[in-house]
């Protein structure tokens, strides 16, 4: 079975339209919505974390059309969470779940919450267990990595994420949807996926044959429905966030096929994507980018 045929050249998740700003911009805020239309209750289609660079192509009352440089997304993003000049990520955020504080003190009432992925700008300054951070205060140094430090075992860092309440569009540990934990996972181990389940089908690691085979699936293999993904812990254990769960969950493979076969259909593959040579290297559908 062959993956979906899709071209990242004329997707229109993937494109802003021809002309306009070309500015590019940062997030500033914990993270920003990108949603279909530039309307507050328009639906999400993906989020930017803290510290994502995006280019802006124009604006439209409160929101700005930008797309989003890590993953080529492009979707409506409220201007007032985006800022300039550009600043050149340090670190990111290792933790699932991190404070930023108005000084280097646990007992500041903190600025907000950041999540695991956020790409932070170090000041250089340092008090007790504290770095300070562009734009965002003060935060604990145990939880930062290196922004080229990278984890080696996506499933360890999907796990992470398990009982994250479902969020359609969702890409942050406060709610997250399929294909952004499998995005968050390999992210953390310096690969990049695409936004979109049927996307990261088409453009992601290598067809597994045979795969429903005993044995033929390991740790870090995903599998795919239409519109829909996981990643295996082992040969049989499926973690994957979804909507009948409301959230990250791990369960057997076979339950997972068999439930989601009675409303949506069988699996249409399973992928293996070879983490250790990919790491760090920009994929083809985003160079052009």
């Amino acid at each position: 079975m062959t993956a979906t045929v899709l071209d990242p050249i004329t997707d229109p998740r993937m494109n802003l339209p021809d002309g306009g700003q070309g500015l590019a911009m940062q997030v500033s805020a914990a993270i920003v919505a990108m949603r279909k239309t530039p309307e507050q209750h328009s639906e999400m289609v993906s989020q930017a974390l803290h510290g994502e660079i995006v280019t802006l192509h124009h604006e439209d009352g409160d929101f700005g059309l930008i797309q989003n440089h890590a993953d080529g997304y492009v979707g409506w993003a409220l201007m007032e969470a985006l800022s300039a000049p550009v600043l050149q990520p340090t670190h990111r955020l290792k933790a699932l779940r991190a404070y930023a504080f108005p000084e280097p003190s646990i007992k500041s009432p903190p600025f907000f919450p950041i999540s695991l992925g956020a790409k932070l700008v170090s000041e250089g300054q340092r008090e007790g267990r504290f770095l300070k951070v562009a734009r965002i205060g003060w935060v604990v140094e145990d939880q930062l990595a290196l922004i080229d430090e990278y984890e080696v075992d996506p499933a360890a860092v999907a796990l992470q994420y398990m009982h994250t309440p479902y969020l359609w569009g969702g890409r942050e540990s406060l709610g997250i949807d399929c294909s952004g934990l499998m995005q968050q996972a390999f992210a953390a181990c310096g690969v990049v996926l695409p936004r979109d389940s049927n996307m990261q089908d088409a453009w992601s690691g290598n067809f597994i044959p045979n795969w429903l085979e005993p044995g033929a699936l390991r740790r870090n293999d995903l599998v795919f429905w239409k519109g829909h993904v996981g990643i295996m812990l082992d040969a049989e254990i499926l973690i994957h966030a979804n909507g009948y769960h409301m959230g990250v969950a791990a369960e057997p493979l076979h339950t997972s096929i068999d439930r989601i076969a009675k409303q949506y259909g069988e699996p249409l593959g399973a992928r293996r994507i070879d983490i250790q040579n990919l790491k760090g290297v920009t994929p083809d559908w985003l160079i052009r980018q």
